[in-house]
């Protein structure tokens, strides 16, 4: 006798059966396998039975959880606190920022309080339980209405997903985030940076020593390394060594500008035009910092040298070369030259 949802081992019926791919997140694995513990064929159908009866009743129970409450934005009571004992989106918040805010910039907070702005601007605030999916369609609706960009949206989505789910976690809370999985349209008149071409970098680092300036250096540094504007602009003097029989410079975390991931950190040969931005960096420090006018003991405002040196190149190169476009540069001049971007674990790029 063929027993559904059963397998035989030394003639013992195990129960099998494969978790719902919309279930699959609430079990740690993707099939149940229990022991029947019984060799009848007969006492494993009637088991099996039972157990498929609680589980399709449980199943049930989850997905009716996980749906929306038909027309819940037209309740009145959803709008305040007399359905929900749960913190409010603003108490998220100042619990997000007392725990990961913690050695992080002022942009880190004014970023995520901003964000968290936008959405009590719109929608009020309300407990994190009483927000639905049609809620956050309107949010992004109304962001797009303010102009802002795809990509633009999608940050701010992101950091709020991040406030709603710490609360979530934090608070032992089961609901599911309703800010997770909006969708958010490309923005298809936004163009990709591109890499700046050969031509237009010897042109844009011909400038550079002409002009020879702070300003200059911070190009002429990245032409040849690929750093990233923000790892070159918070640089200290001491992180070069133009005395190694290998001039380098290291880049690392300090209290003026994080690293964008943990293997950031790193040593960046100093060749060509590189080598010479530094030595000029170095010889005219007045203080610790590389660049004082955009970095200081706790800031590394490198958006405003971006803004400047991006209207300085366009008219150098061409109106698509942007100072991020360097670092694409980069990336094909080491292919063109058969450099291995990866060893093991670690980017020799990043």
């Amino acid at each position: 006798m063929v027993v559904q949802y059963t397998y035989q081992e030394n003639d013992t019926y195990y129960f099998q059966r494969r978790v719902p791919s919309d279930l699959r997140r609430y079990y740690s694995k993707a099939k149940i396998v229990i022991c029947l513990k019984t060799q009848s064929s007969r006492k494993a159908a009637s088991a099996v039975k039972s157990i498929c009866s609680k589980l399709d009743d449980y199943w049930f129970s989850l997905r009716i959880r996980d749906f929306e409450l038909p027309a819940s934005n037209l309740l009145v009571e959803s709008r305040g606190n007399s359905l929900s004992n749960q913190p409010k989106v603003d108490e998220s918040l100042q619990l997000y920022i007392r725990l990961k805010g913690k050695g992080k910039t002022k942009s880190f907070h004014r970023t995520a309080e901003r964000n968290i702005e936008y959405l009590i601007k719109c929608l009020g605030s309300r407990p994190i339980d009483q927000y639905s999916t049609v809620d956050a369609g309107t949010f992004r609706d109304w962001l797009f209405d303010k102009e802002l960009s795809s990509s633009s949206v999608k940050r701010v989505f992101s950091s709020i997903i991040s406030i709603m789910n710490l609360s979530i976690q934090e608070n032992g809370i089961d609901i599911r985030n309703a800010f997770s999985g909006i969708y958010i349209p490309d923005d298809e008149s936004v163009l990709k940076r591109n890499p700046i071409s050969a031509l237009n970098i010897i042109k844009i680092q011909s400038e550079c020593r002409r002009v020879d300036d702070d300003l200059r250096w911070i190009v002429a540094l990245i032409s040849d390394t690929g750093l990233r504007l923000s790892e070159a602009v918070g640089l200290h003097v001491n992180d070069f060594d133009l005395q190694n029989d290998v001039p380098h410079v290291l880049i690392q975390p300090n209290a003026s500008r994080r690293l964008k991931t943990p293997s950031s950190k790193r040593r960046v040969p100093l060749v060509g035009l590189s080598l010479w931005a530094a030595k000029r960096i170095v010889d005219n420090a007045s203080n610790e910092f590389c660049f004082p006018r955009y970095t200081g003991s706790q800031r590394c405002n490198s958006n405003s040298a971006s803004a400047a040196l991006n209207k300085w190149l366009k008219p150098i190169g061409s109106k698509s070369d942007v100072i991020h476009g360097f670092r694409h540069s980069f990336r094909d001049r080491l292919r063109a030259a058969e450099v291995q971007l990866e060893t093991g674990t670690q980017s020799v790029y990043d």
